[in-house]
C-alpha cells in the first residue's frame, strides 16, 4: 500500500508525542532526585550548622523608669497621683563597623550527595559612641540604668569555632552564650561595667570570630559607616542581600569583595527604632548582604535544562531521518523512528544517573557518546549504507556538542539556540529546494541503495 506524505508526517508527529511520555517521566525523576538531595543537605546542615547571619555588636542598656499619672476616683471624683515603674531598653549602634574575613569551603558527603560547608575566620572591630546620659534629656531623675551589655547576633551559635573574647578599650572580656535580647535571637553577649552616664563615652571594640555554616554567610551593616571585606578560594560566589559589593574580583582562584554602606543607604537606625517601638522588625531583619556558597548550576539543574531541549532534539533527528528517506527514496518504518527516539530519550536518564557519581562534563561525554554510537550503528543498517550512517552519526554528535554549548553558555543560550534552529532550517530548505513534494507524496518508496 502506498503511504502518502501526509500519513508519514502524521505518524512521525504521533511518535514525537508518545516520546514525551518517557521524557516527562525522566523529568519527574530529576525533580525527585533534587528533593532527595535537598533533604540530605538539610539533614547535614541540621547536624552541623545552618546559614549564618552576623548582626552586631549592638550596645544594649536596660533601664527602669518611674512614670507618674494623675487619675480620678470614680466614686469621689478626687484626683490622685499614681506612680508605676516600667522597664525598657536603649539600643546604640556603632559609629564604625568593620569586618574582614576569609572563608574556606569543604565538602561533606552522605551517600551520593554532597553538601558544601564553609569556615570563616573574621575580625570584627569598630567604635560605639555613647551620648551623655544615654541621650535622655528630660526627666533624667526618673531613670535607673542597669548593667549594659554588648550583644552580637549569630543565627546558629553551633557554628562558633573559637572562644570569643572582646577587646574593649584595652580590656579583655569573655563573651557569654545568648544575646540577652529578643531582637537578635541567637548569639552571644558581654556584660559591661557601669558607664559614666554624664559624659560622652567612646567604646572601641574588637574580637575574632571563627564561624562554620552552610549555604550562605551574610552580615548586617550595623555601623553608621560599615565596611565588610570577604575573600575566599570559592570561584562561584553569588552575592545576596540588599546591597551588592562596591568592589569585587572573581577568578578561577577565588573571589574578594568589599561592601561599603552608611545609614543614609541602610536607614538602619530608623529600622531599629521601628523594631523596638512598634515591633515592626521586617526592615531591620532584611538589611543584610553577603555571599552564597551553593553551586550556581548543579548536575540536576543542568540535566533539567538539557531535557528542555529534548523535543527539539527529537524533532531535528526525525527531520534528518525523514530528509534522508525522501532524498534517497528509502523506506524507514515508524518503529525504526520510534527506536531512535527512545535512544535519544534514554540519553537523559544516562546523564542523570552518571552525573550523580561523575563530573557533569564527563557524564555528558559518556552519555552522548553511548547514544551517538548506538544510533549510528542502528541507522547505518536502516539506511543500508555505512557512509550515510556515518554522516548521520556526525550530525548527531554535532547536535550533542551544540547542546553542551547551550548548557555552558547560560547567558547566550537563547541566542545560540535561535541561531542553531535557523541554521538547520536553512540547511533543510537548501537541500530540498528542487524537491517535488507532490511527487514524493505519490511515489512508492523503494528499499535499497
Amino acid at each position: 500500500m502506498t503511504r502518502t506524505l501526509g500519513f508519514k508526517l502524521g505518524t512521525i508527529a504521533l511518535l514525537m508525542l508518545l516520546l514525551m511520555i518517557p521524557l516527562m517521566l525522566i523529568d519527574g525523576l530529576i525533580s525527585e532526585r533534587q528533593v532527595a538531595r535537598e533533604g540530605v543537605l538539610a539533614n547535614i546542615a541540621q547536624s552541623s550548622s545552618y546559614s549564618q547571619r552576623i548582626t552586631g555588636p549592638i550596645l544594649v542598656v536596660p533601664y527602669r523608669r518611674t512614670v507618674r499619672e494623675w487619675k480620678t476616683y470614680e466614686q469621689t471624683g478626687q484626683r490622685h497621683l499614681e506612680e508605676r515603674e516600667v522597664s525598657s531598653r536603649l539600643y546604640f549602634l556603632p559609629e564604625r563597623f568593620n569586618l574582614t574575613g576569609s572563608v574556606d569551603t569543604e565538602l561533606r558527603a552522605r551517600g551520593i550527595y554532597k553538601a558544601r560547608l564553609y569556615k570563616s575566620d573574621s575580625r570584627i572591630s569598630g567604635q560605639i559612641l555613647v551620648p551623655a546620659n544615654y541621650g535622655i534629656s528630660e526627666d533624667l531623675a526618673d531613670y535607673r540604668f542597669e548593667q549594659p551589655f554588648l550583644a552580637v547576633g549569630i543565627s546558629d551559635i553551633r557554628g562558633i569555632g573559637n572562644a570569643l573574647k572582646l577587646r574593649l578599650n584595652g580590656q579583655s572580656l569573655d563573651f557569654q552564650p545568648g544575646t540577652g535580647d529578643r531582637l537578635l535571637n541567637g548569639g552571644v553577649h558581654v556584660p559591661l561595667a557601669a558607664l559614666q552616664a554624664g559624659v560622652v563615652q567612646s567604646l572601641d571594640f574588637a574580637f575574632d570570630l571563627k564561624l562554620q555554616g552552610t549555604s550562605s554567610l551574610s552580615v548586617t551593616p550595623v555601623g553608621r559607616d560599615s565596611r565588610v571585606e570577604l575573600s575566599s578560594p570559592w570561584p562561584h560566589p553569588s552575592f545576596i542581600g540588599e546591597f551588592l559589593p562596591s568592589e569585587r574580583s572573581i577568578s578561577a582562584q577565588g573571589f574578594s569583595a568589599t561592601w561599603q554602606t552608611s545609614f543614609f543607604a541602610t536607614n538602619l537606625q530608623e529600622a531599629l527604632a521601628d523594631c523596638v517601638g512598634e515591633e515592626q522588625c521586617n526592615a531591620f531583619y532584611s538589611r543584610d548582604f553577603g555571599v552564597s556558597f551553593v553551586d550556581p548550576v548543579d548536575q540536576y539543574l543542568k540535566t533539567d535544562r538539557a531535557i528542555k531541549y529534548a523535543l527539539l532534539f527529537v524533532a531535528l533527528t526525525f527531520a534528518g531521518f525523514f530528509l534522508v528517506e525522501v532524498l534517497k527514496r528509502l523506506a524507514v518504518h515508524p518503529v525504526q523512528y520510534g527506536l531512535v527516539g527512545l535512544a535519544l530519550a534514554f540519553f537523559y536518564l544516562l546523564l542523570l544517573s552518571l552525573s550523580e557519581h561523575l563530573e557533569f562534563a564527563l557524564a555528558y561525554a559518556i552519555s552522548a557518546s553511548a547514544c551517538v554510537a548506538l544510533v549510528g550503528f542502528y541507522v547505518s543498517h536502516v539506511l543500508h549504507s555505512w557512509m550515510r550512517g556515518g554522516g548521520f552519526t556526525l550530525a548527531l554528535a554535532a547536535l550533542y556538542g551544540m547542546l553542551y554549548g547551550l548548557l555552558s553558555a547560560e547567558d547566550y543560550a537563547l541566542l545560540m539556540g535561535s541561531l542553531l534552529v535557523f541554521g538547520l532550517l536553512a540547511c533543510v530548505m537548501v537541500l530540498t529546494r528542487k524537491l517535488d513534494w507532490y511527487g514524493v507524496g505519490r511515489a512508492q518508496p523503494a528499499s535499497g541503495n
